[in-house]
């Protein structure tokens, strides 16, 4: 397996958003640590990111919960040097309270995405599974929470 670092999966997040999909280079999410466990980044709350009531706009959250929930897949494939096909397949999320600060996603869900890359390594097949994604402002509190369904196949 090849070391992934911080820095190379922030780059590739960039080119991303630069190259494939515009709204991640609009909100500019950060990414603060990335590892076989977890995956945390930032949404800043700025001008681009807020809505009319002073807080984080529903697709500034969206996207950090997409990032958060489908980055790790990407680290994973690059680890183990294996190209994906990855898309989200359904998305279901609680707002808990209104995200009135910057806003930091967390998935914790490194063990279902490296059991998904495994058995699509196995089988050749598609792999369907849940993730889930936690979005806390900056006080620690809990504003929403997201399950992701992700879709992979190793091609």
């Amino acid at each position: 397996m090849k070391d992934v670092t911080l820095k190379s999966m922030q780059w590739k997040m960039f080119l991303l958003g630069f190259f494939k999909i515009p709204i991640l280079h609009y909100v500019r999410p950060r990414l603060i640590e990335i590892n076989d466990e977890k995956v945390v980044l930032k949404v800043t709350l700025r001008r681009r990111t807020k809505n009319h009531l002073n807080s984080m706009y529903f697709g500034a959250l969206a996207v950090g919960a997409d990032i958060a929930g489908g980055l790790q897949a990407f680290y994973f494939a690059e680890r183990y040097g294996k190209k994906i096909s990855f898309a989200f397949k359904s998305s279901t999320a609680q707002f808990l309270k209104r995200a009135e600060t910057d806003t930091f996603f967390e998935s914790n869900q490194g063990a279902v995405i490296v059991a998904a890359l495994k058995k699509s390594m196995e089988t050749g097949e598609r792999v369907n599974d849940i993730v889930n994604v936690i979005a806390k402002n900056t006080n620690g509190e809990i504003v929403a929470t997201f399950e992701m369904g992700i879709s992979l196949k190793v091609v």
